[in-house]
């Protein structure tokens, strides 16, 4: 297949998508297939959450808003312009997903097969759903699409590079299990922010959105703050109040007395507004619910601190205070080419 035919037939899928918010759905007539997939998708929205707890119709509307707002003609093309697959021989490309958040997977299988390349998918339990639905409409757009795309049940065999995605603990056996093929192998990592007490209640607000947006499940929502010594909270907690209904979601309400007792019951000291807990700490990866925060003297210091811990870093938020930062509220709507681990899957699928 030519790349223009599979971008084609992403930027389709991207029409398709656009239809569905949480505002309501529209049926547009121009978008290809509607007859076949617009109701059956609009009721696997609905379903999703019955398939895993987490994934909330407003969750799901999310992430298939920021995928519509990306698979456009522009952004691959720009995306794209980059790199040179025209001398590419198909390879079959394993894919083991992780299930944190909906679509978490899609940036891969899009990049595989708009590199000319098969998928072999391994998804996870967690969502199994919503990338085989995305999946049959491709194949319904571009039938040549179906000898270019399988769904794996099972042990992921017959493949020739891997792009696996897991936590620490299954990263080590990935690492074994892979050794004698290219890969690409992720971990856990989280993301931070860091204030200087400048920010404005919108930056504030748009904090909020990076650490509640799916419950705070993905690599990229913020569960580290660094904030200079004498800092006050209270601007912080008025800004998070805007994300007060979090608690009347029932997992994400027993995550909160769960790791709250926890907390409590060992003694540590937290501030607390009875819908999350933040609670001075130097890791980075806090529980559902909670947020770390820790004091800083200077910036150069929390530069220092974050370049040395890099590989266990997703993205950094502030106000142009650490070097590549993304704006508040932006973590989880990246741009095509913000890879995952800053790691090059497209350099990397370009050369295996």
């Amino acid at each position: 297949m030519l790349q223009s035919e599979i971008k084609s037939s992403f930027v389709e899928l991207g029409n398709f998508l656009r239809q569905f918010s949480e505002e309501g759905n529209v049926k547009v007539a121009s978008v290809l297939q509607n007859d076949l997939f617009f109701d059956e998708f609009a009721n696997l929205i609905e379903l999703s959450q019955s398939h895993n707890g987490w994934f909330t119709p407003e969750q799901v509307y999310f992430s298939i808003q920021s995928w519509a707002k990306a698979l456009t003609e522009d952004n691959l093309n720009q995306w794209l312009s980059n790199y040179d697959f025209t001398k590419i021989e198909p390879k079959k490309v394993g894919l083991v997903l992780a299930g944190n958040i909906p679509l978490v997977g899609f940036h891969d299988f899009l990049s595989v097969l708009i590199s000319g390349h098969d998928v072999l998918v391994k998804t996870s339990s967690n969502d199994q759903h919503l990338l085989k639905f995305l999946a049959k409409y491709l194949i319904a757009i571009q039938p040549e699409l179906n000898s270019k795309i399988t769904f794996v049940e099972g042990k992921l065999e017959g493949f020739d590079a891997v792009i696996a995605t897991g936590s620490n603990n299954t990263a080590r056996y990935f690492e074994y299990y892979f050794k004698d093929k290219p890969s690409i192998i992720r971990k856990n990592r989280n993301s931070v922010a860091v204030l200087d007490g400048t920010e404005t209640h919108e930056d504030l607000v748009g904090l909020g959105e990076d650490i509640f947006r799916y419950f705070g499940l993905g690599c990229r929502n913020v569960s580290k703050l660094f904030v200079p010594k004498g800092y006050n909270f209270d601007n912080f907690f008025k800004a998070m109040y805007e994300f007060r209904e979090v608690i009347q979601y029932e997992k994400y309400a027993n995550n909160y007395d769960y790791n709250k007792a926890v907390f409590l019951m060992s003694n540590f000291q937290l501030l607390d507004n009875e819908f999350m807990t933040i609670k001075e700490d130097s890791s980075y990866s806090s529980p559902i619910s909670s947020v770390f925060y820790e004091f800083y003297d200077n910036l150069n210091e929390v530069n220092s601190r974050l370049n040395n811990d890099l590989e266990q870093i997703q993205c950094i938020v502030s106000n142009n205070l650490i070097e590549n930062s993304v704006s508040f509220g932006q973590t989880q709507q990246p741009k095509l080419w913000d890879y995952a681990d800053n790691v090059d899957t497209l350099s990397f699928l370009s050369k295996i």
